[in-house]
């Protein structure tokens, strides 16, 4: 298959470009400032989200289109930035002409309790609270999108830089709830949120939906 992956020089995006390429797909890697070598592969690009029209374009002919798009965590404009980044990217791949389309969202999102979203209680870390709610306000937005065949992805709850780095290629799914270990801990490493989001696009199981996994 031939795969589409923005902001593929990041955290999330850089673990997705490895699963796909390992699985011998061909991957269009697209970011701001792209750095890293072409392979047989991976083919490294180079494109503004904001630039619909020239996003399209690289877009076109691809079979699925994975976004891991990030405004930035320090970025104090980073509600706004993520909401028109991640609305311009909607747009292009709409005019594409592509199909599937996976965004990887916050766990932000995820229902702790009935009517209450992680973001909204009490211990939510400041830090992050303007881009986990900016996940959550896209989410509802992209909600509305009918033509595209999407999937919205929000990660585990301890899936960030120090997480213990590890590929088990094991998960579990979930849709709307966080899933909890034994431990009662969310959590899942960044290259099997990567094996989650492949094997989401080879054997595509969620449709116009959010879901979840972790251990």
């Amino acid at each position: 298959m031939k795969i589409a992956i923005i902001g593929a020089t990041g955290f999330v995006g850089a673990a997705l470009v490895n699963e796909f390429a390992t699985r011998n797909h061909t991957v269009t890697a697209i970011s701001r400032n792209p750095e890293a070598e072409n392979t047989d592969n991976v083919n490294y690009t180079k494109a503004d989200v904001l630039d619909v029209d020239a996003l399209a374009n690289v877009l076109k002919g691809h079979d699925a289109v994975v976004n891991a798009f990030n405004a930035g965590w320090t970025n104090p404009n980073i509600y706004d930035d993520f909401i028109a980044g991640s609305k311009a990217v909607q747009a292009a791949v709409k005019q594409s002409g592509v199909k599937r389309y996976i965004t990887i969202g916050g766990a932000g999102s995820l229902f702790v309790a009935p009517g209450l979203q992680a973001v909204d209680t009490p211990d939510f870390p400041a830090e992050i609270k303007a881009g986990a709610t900016a996940a959550r306000d896209y989410l509802n937005i992209l909600k509305e999108e009918k033509d595209l065949d999407w999937a919205f992805f929000s990660p585990a709850f301890e899936m960030h830089q120090g997480t213990k780095t590890r590929r088990t290629g094991q998960y579990r799914l979930g849709l709307d709830n966080p899933v909890f270990n034994d431990e009662q801990r969310s959590i899942l490493s960044v290259e099997d949120l990567a094996v989650v989001i492949a094997d989401e696009v080879e054997t595509p199981k969620h449709h116009q939906v959010r879901f979840t996994a972790a251990y």
